[in-house]
């Protein structure tokens, strides 16, 4: 009988699955556009630049704002934040879902658990998505059964208000300006690692 010869995908899931690994990855902020196709953004940040992070987002909060929302902005302001977030060595990674997706629910879990993939091969630690009440329980199910499967059960994860987690700002815009086309894609696009159809 011949041996089994694993894949390089296999291989790499199973470089990064040893029981004595220690999950020292990035901070991965989530959040998702419905603009078109559906599109899950993830930022990912190391450790030790989160606090350097946060700091450049709450620079960019007008006073009586709240929070960093890209869609409201002016567009001299959309241009100010994707300068200073690009000058901030931010970026992200578009998972995007197709037309094949009979709803927005279907195409977010496949969003997901390619975003649960790409995070099990980086040894992140932590996911931040943004709240929606609406979603937060079959994020959660479908989180724990996608962790399991990936076999990456000490993967933080939780939901977050953007007012409460400055860096929910960044997915936010990047993710705005790529889905916008036109000349926001073409400032956006130095900061998009990678579109990984799912």
């Amino acid at each position: 009988m011949n041996a089994h010869v694993p894949n390089r995908s296999e291989q790499r899931l199973r470089s990064v699955r040893t029981p004595d690994a220690v999950r020292t990855g990035g901070h991965v902020f989530v959040d998702e556009s419905k603009q078109g196709d559906y599109l899950l953004i993830a930022t990912r940040i190391a450790p030790a630049e989160v606090g350097r992070s946060r700091q450049t987002v709450r620079t960019l909060i007008l006073p009586g704002q709240s929070r960093l929302h890209m869609k409201p902005e002016r567009p001299a302001r959309k241009h100010l934040i994707l300068s200073t977030f690009e000058r901030a060595n931010l970026s992200a990674t578009i998972f995007r879902a197709g037309a094949s997706y009979k709803t927005q629910i279907d195409a977010r879990l496949a969003c997901l658990e390619s975003l649960i993939r790409d995070a099990t091969e980086h040894s992140d630690a932590r996911l931040c998505l943004e709240l929606d009440q609406t979603l937060v329980a079959r994020d959660r199910r479908a989180l724990t059964q996608l962790t399991k499967q990936y076999q990456c059960n000490d993967l933080e994860f939780r939901h977050e208000r953007a007012a409460q987690e400055p860096l929910l700002a960044v997915p936010d815009g990047i993710g705005w300006a790529w889905a916008r086309g036109g000349d926001f894609r073409r400032r956006a696009q130095p900061m998009v690692v990678d579109v990984i159809d799912v």
